[in-house]
C-alpha cells in the first residue's frame, strides 16, 4: 500500500471521520499465534489443492458470504491467494476489487470446495504395496 499522505498530521482531513466508523482498515493487527498460523497455513494448502482440481472444471475461485453487509462475495483462486499470503505476513488483508460482474455458477463455496476434494480422494484408488 501506498504511504497515507496525511499519517501524522494533526490537520488530517479525514481525522474527524476516524471516530464516527469503528471498521478494520486492514492495518496489520499484530503476531499471529501458533494457531492461527496454523490454520491460514492449512487454508493455502486446501486452496491450492481445490484449485488444482476445480479449476479445470471451470470454476474460478471461492464464494464467500460476507458477515459485514450478508452478500456473496467472489473471490477468484490468485486474489484469495494473495489475501491468505498477507495475512499470513503480517495480519492484514489487503484492500482489493471485488470481481466485476461475476458470474456467480463461475464459483464454488469452500465447503462445496471442501466435499469435492475429499470425494476425488475417495474414488483414487489405493495404492496396494504387493510382495511378491
Amino acid at each position: 500500500m501506498p504511504p497515507d499522505p496525511f499519517a501524522g498530521d494533526p490537520d488530517d482531513p479525514a481525522a474527524e471521520l476516524a471516530g464516527l466508523d469503528p471498521v478494520d482498515d486492514g492495518s496489520p493487527s499484530g503476531p499471529l499465534d501458533p494457531d492461527e498460523r496454523l490454520a491460514i497455513e492449512e487454508d493455502l494448502a486446501d486452496l491450492a489443492e481445490f484449485r488444482e482440481l476445480l479449476a479445470p472444471t471451470g470454476v474460478k475461485g471461492v464464494a464467500v458470504q460476507c458477515e459485514d453487509c450478508d452478500e456473496e462475495h467472489y473471490h477468484e483462486w490468485d486474489m484469495l491467494r494473495a489475501n491468505l499470503m498477507q495475512l499470513l505476513l503480517d495480519g492484514s488483508v489487503l484492500p482489493h476489487e471485488p470481481a466485476f460482474d461475476p458470474i456467480p455458477d463461475d464459483y464454488a463455496t469452500w465447503e462445496f470446495c471442501r466435499g469435492y476434494v475429499e470425494g476425488v480422494r475417495a474414488m483414487r484408488p489405493r495404492r496396494l504395496n504387493w510382495r511378491r
